[in-house]
């Protein structure tokens, strides 16, 4: 088994997995549900994978629930190698002090 893509993709893989298993669903009911293969849907519920926004809300509707449910509290520090720590809050508020 490979590991985690991120942590981000591991929490949302779980929480997919939780919705799912929720309301007693395969994972080859949801995979076809949300027109994708059932690999793919194990490797996204497994954090393997890092799915794209369509792919989310395909399953999202098709879990029946609101997409940002699934990546709600998914924050920067839990992606991997991120090389800016810098917001557009934080440059915006610079650029003003330099301004003065």
């Amino acid at each position: 088994m490979s590991a985690p893509h991120s942590e981000a993709a591991r929490i949302l893989g779980s929480r997919i997995r939780e919705h799912r298993l929720a309301i007693q669903v395969s994972q080859m009911d949801l995979a076809d549900l949300a027109s994708m293969h059932f690999t793919n849907l194990g490797k996204i519920e497994r954090g393997e994978a890092n799915p794209s926004l369509t792919t989310i809300v395909r399953i999202a509707v098709a879990l029946d629930t609101d997409p940002g449910k699934l990546v709600a509290g998914i924050a920067g520090d839990d992606l991997p190698d991120r090389s800016h720590r810098v917001t557009a809050a934080d440059l915006i508020r610079e650029r003003q002090k330099g301004n003065s």
